[in-house]
């Protein structure tokens, strides 16, 4: 789950770097930045044991309270050991931690998974060697799949591109791509994650819903006879978002998982942003095998008061067949109302 493109990430960091070891790097700023080429290679290490330190700690409220300090008249050549040493951390942290796991991490939702840890710490090699080498004059082109392993996972906002390393770089402010503005802000964005009683609702990235539309697991452990054909299906929709530049994770689909075991037992999200009336539309399905437990109930419950505490939406709504009983007896529990009928079936709302 990204401990292999963080060794990857590094190694390539390393190898470019190298033969610029004779150079002054405290000399040198490193390109677009106030901090020299040797606090920017030691920005990088400090990254990667912050993110290993929070992912093996468990830390949820913030970073583990400890700092990393280099010896008195270390060269460039025992900097590029330490972050060596801070990669295979951060790649050990994620090789062993348990899939469920979550730790903190600031932006955007407080937290983050092994993957997002990953795919954080990736970025930061990637950015930084890019910024470095610039400052030395000289080349780098990192691993052709380690920009799109980040920009599937953590940037779901931004459209994809024809090369996704141009992407990347024009996505944090670096460079151009033609027809889009330049960026002069920017945020990564980990997964965001619902909590109930029983279950956990884990945002779906591009990267999982790709997985999920080719007939894989998503990266989660599904009971028997999951994924259902609704979460693969809804999967197309977020993935069909994403390459479109609409794709707003926020308002995407949510694997449901149950807390007690890890195991997904069905999906829920949203067909897309709410429209101008501030009205969204929500569908969910779930394995056959863990039905008739309450669990699209309570995800229905928790989603729906998250939503509807937003600005942005008004009025929740689902359109289900009149034959599906059971769904039908779903969104009443929830607390939506049958409001009339349309060509696909009855429409239920919600408001706030």
């Amino acid at each position: 789950m990204g401990g292999e493109r963080v060794d990857e990430a590094v190694a390539s960091c390393v190898a470019t770097l190298r033969p610029a070891v004779e150079r002054d790097w405290t000399a040198v700023r490193a390109a677009g930045m106030e901090w020299t080429v040797h606090e920017t290679a030691f920005h990088i290490a400090e990254c990667l044991i912050a993110y290993a330190a929070n992912l093996a700690g468990r830390a949820q409220d913030t970073y583990v309270p400890f700092e990393i300090k280099l010896e008195e008249g270390i060269g460039n050549t025992g900097l590029l050991h330490v972050v060596e040493t801070a990669g295979a951390l951060l790649a050990a942290a994620v090789r062993t931690a348990p899939r469920e796991v979550r730790a903190h991490h600031p932006y955007p939702f407080r937290s983050a998974n092994r993957e997002g840890f990953a795919a954080m710490g990736v970025t930061e090699v990637l950015l930084h060697t890019y910024d470095i080498a610039g400052a030395l004059g000289v080349p780098y082109e990192p691993p052709s799949g380690l920009p799109e392993f980040v920009l599937t996972r953590i940037f779901p906002h931004v459209p994809p591109g024809p090369d996704h390393w141009r992407t990347l770089l024009w996505a944090t402010g670096r460079g151009e791509l033609p027809g889009r503005a330049r960026v002069t802000d920017w945020r990564w964005n980990n997964n965001l994650v619902h909590t109930t009683e029983r279950l956990t609702l884990q945002g779906i990235t591009p990267a999982s819903a790709r997985d999920l539309v080719a007939g894989g697991d998503g990266g989660f452990e599904w009971v028997e006879g999951g994924p259902f054909e609704g979460t693969r299906e809804a999967s197309g929709f977020l993935l069909k978002a994403y390459e479109g530049g609409v794709h707003r994770p926020e308002f995407g689909v949510f694997a449901l998982v149950r807390r007690a075991d890890g195991r997904a037992v069905g999906g829920m999200g949203f067909h897309g942003v709410p429209d101008e009336e501030g009205r969204a539309e929500v569908g969910y399905d779930l394995a056959e095998t863990a039905r008739g437990n309450g669990y699209a109930t309570e995800a229905l419950r928790a989603l729906a008061e998250w939503a509807l505490a937003r600005d942005d939406v008004h009025t929740l709504f689902a359109t289900i067949d009149p034959s599906n009983l059971p769904s039908q007896a779903v969104v009443s529990r929830a607390g939506f109302r049958k409001r009339g009928v349309d060509e696909e079936g009855y429409v239920y709302e919600l408001g706030g």
